[in-house]
């Protein structure tokens, strides 16, 4: 997975992959859930990684809809530091059940980011 992998949130999600696989050859790598309705779908092109959550509502206008999620060593950590560094915690950190612990922030410019780590297989 790439350290910084840009998320867009779509009310259409087969449209998107429809399109990413067709103009640029997008190729699923990565699905939550495995079964069922779509949540995130992440995809490759090239050696870049692309997410996509499914959302009845995206928003639009000032409501963001593309949003950064950046691979970090220890998002507790991490997490201590953005409010001192200008940022805003927004929730978390909370251990997902497709193996990743996430937290999610503001930069200061209120651009959303995730910070996620890996939760070592038990």
């Amino acid at each position: 997975m790439s350290t910084i992998q840009p998320v867009i949130v779509t009310a259409d999600l087969e449209a998107l992959l429809g399109f990413y696989t067709e103009l640029f050859g997008a190729e699923e790598i990565f699905r939550v859930p495995a079964q069922g309705p779509v949540f995130y779908l992440g995809l490759r092109i090239g050696d870049t990684d692309l997410g996509l959550v499914a959302r009845a509502n995206p928003g639009t206008g000032s409501t963001s809809r593309i949003l950064l999620s950046i691979g970090v060593g220890d998002v507790d950590g991490t997490l201590g530091r953005v409010e001192s560094l200008g940022g805003s915690v927004r929730s978390g950190p909370n251990d997902m059940p497709w193996g990743q612990r996430v937290a999610h922030i503001q930069d200061p410019d209120g651009n959303p980011v995730n910070l996620t780590q890996a939760i070592p297989a038990r």
